[in-house]
């Protein structure tokens, strides 16, 4: 089998993947045509179904991006660099997190899911001008990006339910990366992506641990 078709073959089993992934993770609350109250449980068990899938995904592009373009064990060692959501405080910890207010734990996730709307816009259209860019590294960014916004509507409904009172001010962390994706110089363009996909994977599973975290103590008043 050539190069090609293999190529075309791995894409078409990829898509297959993510379409019978994002069934599962985009069923609706109630059936079509019924109404029906969704519980702050079934909100919670609902984004944490997706925000795991975002995570896997992150994870799976991150490892094909390494295994891609990495010329040697040791090649994005020195691209290592501080996240442009380090700005945000995060707790390290279940310690740390019982010492925020409810309500600012929930405004946190929003910010973290919001802080990646447009590095993941960016990434997408950059990735194109790389070198050989697989169609399956494209395709998964474009999924973690449909399904980051889906989940940051639906933290947002989780967060009124939580507390009517809660005003989303639209704050995100400001993302400087787009000149570092679009150098000239090929390895800083490699090392930079490296940087954005280790952050994306290292965010995304902050967003799924922070969310189960939130829905022990809200939703079943921390006994589980």
């Amino acid at each position: 089998m050539d190069g090609k078709r293999q190529g075309s073959l791995l894409l078409l089993l990829l898509m297959s993947n993510l379409l019978l992934c994002k069934n599962v993770a985009s069923q609706p609350m109630c059936p079509s045509g019924s109404s029906c109250r969704v519980s702050l449980r079934d909100l919670f068990e609902r984004a944490i179904i997706l925000s795991h899938y975002i995570h896997s995904l992150s994870s799976e592009l991150s490892q094909e991006f390494d295994a891609q373009y990495s010329q040697g064990p040791e090649f994005f060692t020195q691209a290592m660099s501080m996240c442009h959501t380090a700005s945000l405080s995060t707790p390290a910890g279940k310690e740390q997190a019982h010492q925020i207010h409810q309500k600012d734990f929930v405004i946190l996730v929003i910010h973290l899911l919001r802080s990646w709307t447009e590095p993941l816009s960016h990434l997408i259209i950059e990735a194109n001008h790389l070198p050989k860019a697989p169609d399956t590294l494209i395709a998964k960014a474009m999924e973690i990006q449909e399904q980051n916004q889906r989940l940051l509507e639906g933290v947002k409904k989780i967060s009124k339910l939580v507390d009517p009172e809660i005003i989303d001010n639209g704050d995100y962390s400001v993302w400087l990366g787009l000149p570092s994706l679009q150098s000239n110089d090929l390895e800083s363009r490699l090392f930079a992506y490296h940087n954005e996909f280790r952050c994306l994977r290292r965010d995304t599973h902050k967003v799924d641990n922070y969310l189960k975290f939130l829905k022990c103590q809200i939703a079943y008043d921390g006994s589980c």
